[in-house]
């Protein structure tokens, strides 16, 4: 009898954890540079003294989709979009180098080179400052200059641009990747820029709402079988009891 009970539960436990990552998918669709949560599990056998048989459906990783997102041409200089693979590095609230794809960057009031969250993006040689008032470009190879408004342009930096394998990365609760290794990743040269244009969220819209709906239906047959798994230990019950 218990057998269906941790099938059924743990099943159930499961689609929970799917819709959860269905619904953050649907909930960041439009949200730049985001890469959808995948959502993986296997069964494994419950240990413990009476239940060797049972198993139950865990969570094997938090994957996410590695595939690119439709780009936008937005014309502004500080919006840039990885072109293929690659991610821009920057610095996590942590003090950890994180990556991401999101390149709506902005300069903050202190004159570090930001994302739009407000993360410092990561130079080769550490976090990028540009001169108060310049107008800030970007090349294709990640080199950003600025341009005061008297003078001639200084090169400021350069992007650190990486492109370690997607199994080698981790994403975080944050919506950050990061090495799985705890390291950082290396430059890679070969990685280039799209200037002035970003790069939308890979989320499949219709793909996540047909998700929802099947896994929606998956759960309430998981309760369904608890309901029988409770009707039949009742009718066990009552058929077992010493007749008066």
């Amino acid at each position: 009898m218990d057998r269906l009970i941790y099938t059924a539960a743990s099943g159930a436990r499961a689609l929970m954890q799917r819709q959860d990552a269905l619904t953050n998918n649907l909930a960041n669709a439009n949200t730049t540079g985001f890469r959808a949560d995948q959502a993986v599990f296997r069964a494994v056998p419950v240990r413990g003294d009476g239940v060797p048989t049972r198993v139950a459906a865990v969570e094997a990783t938090a994957g996410f989709d590695d595939a690119s997102g439709a780009l936008e041409t937005t014309g502004r200089p500080l919006d840039v979009a990885i072109q293929g693979k690659g991610w821009l590095a920057v610095q996590a609230p942590d003090g950890t180098e994180a990556y991401t794809r999101s390149g709506s960057l902005q300069v903050s009031p202190d004159g570090q080179l930001v994302t739009a969250s407000g993360l410092p993006l990561q130079g080769e040689g550490g976090p990028l400052t540009v001169p108060p008032g310049a107008a800030v470009s970007i090349t294709r190879d990640g080199t950003v200059s600025a341009q005061p408004a008297t003078g001639p342009a200084q090169t400021v930096g350069k992007l650190k641009l990486v492109n370690p394998q997607a199994s080698e990365l981790r994403k975080g609760e944050d919506g950050l990747l990061r090495m799985a290794t705890g390291e950082d990743a290396a430059a890679d040269d070969q990685v280039r820029l799209t200037p002035g244009a970003l790069e939308g969220s890979n989320v499949n819209v219709v793909e996540s709402m047909v998700g929802m709906i099947a896994a929606s239906r998956q759960y309430e047959t998981q309760m369904k079988l608890l309901q029988n798994a409770e009707q039949n230990d009742q009718r066990a019950a009552q058929l077992l009891a010493p007749a008066r």
